[in-house]
Formats: C-alpha cells, sequence, structure tokens
C-alpha cells in the first residue's frame, strides 16, 4: 500500500511507486550525517541559531560529498572505465561507482613536510600516486591543486 498528499492529477501510481523506490538514495545521503563522513551526533549547542547553523553548514558538505560521488561516477560512464584500487587489500578490484568516502581514503597518506635547515625553510609534498591523479581527474581537478599546496602552505589564507 502506498499513500501520498500529491493529488492524482499530479502523480500517477507508476511516478509514486518509482519516487518511493527511489527514497533510498535520499535516505542513504542522510545516513552519512549519521555516519563518519559529516558525524553529526548528539551535542548541546547554546541556542537554536547555532544548531542551525551547524546543520546548515553539514548540510553543505553532505551536498559537496553526493556532488563529487555523482561527477566521478558520470565520468566513469561515460568514459566506459572502472576505477581500481580503492579497495585495500584488493588491489586489482575496480569499480564503477566509487563513493566519496573511499575516494577520500585515497588520499589518507598525503604528508606535506615543513622542514628549517640553517634557518631556511623547505617545503615537500609526497608525490600523487596513479590512483589519487586519476581521482583529481575524474573530479575535473588539476593535479596543480595538490602539488601547491607546498608553495601554498608559505602564506596560508
Amino acid at each position: 500500500m502506498y499513500g501520498t498528499n500529491r493529488p492524482k492529477s499530479a502523480l500517477s501510481l507508476q511516478q509514486a511507486v518509482l519516487a518511493y523506490r527511489e527514497e533510498y538514495l535520499v535516505e542513504h545521503c542522510f545516513g552519512h550525517l549519521k555516519g563518519k563522513p559529516l558525524s553529526l551526533t548528539p551535542m548541546y549547542l547554546e541556542d537554536d541559531r547555532r544548531a542551525t547553523g551547524l546543520t546548515r553548514l553539514l548540510s553543505i558538505g553532505l551536498r559537496v560529498l553526493t556532488l563529487l560521488e555523482h561527477v566521478a561516477r558520470s565520468h566513469l560512464a561515460k568514459q566506459g572505465e572502472k576505477l581500481p584500487g580503492l579497495y585495500a587489500g584488493n588491489p586489482t578490484r575496480s569499480t564503477s561507482r566509487p563513493t566519496t568516502e573511499a575516494m577520500l581514503r585515497a588520499f589518507k597518506n598525503i604528508a606535506l613536510s615543513v622542514v628549517t635547515v640553517e634557518g631556511q625553510i623547505y617545503h615537500h609534498i609526497a608525490p600523487l600516486s596513479k590512483l589519487q591523479r586519476k581521482i583529481l581527474a575524474l573530479l575535473d581537478l588539476p593535479a596543480s591543486i595538490y602539488t601547491s599546496l607546498a608553495k601554498d602552505s608559505l602564506n596560508p589564507p
């Protein structure tokens, strides 16, 4: 049994069933707010404005996660490719539907080293792996967004 508040003239039975069946996609996205990526956990905030602000900020984060996933999956579909190397312990396993969390995990071990030797400051950033370069390309981001971190770390915003 399906129930809706939409009039029959605005939504056919078939449209209502299809909309209901895709509801899990929205629920899955809101699951990010409860899980690790964004972690909306119980906390005390002094007033409603702060709670509203935090919820809005996390909502923006959720939209960014969803957008990254959509862009990467769309590019893979358009290219007819799969992305290998996202799964720890199984580097040959590939997917055409990577999650944002899996793509972000691929960047877990990046490192920027800042060393001072005789008053001279040196910056070194670990080079990007093939997988990391592929993920940036899928997201239409140039590799320079990463490689410029060493130079830009001299003058943080």
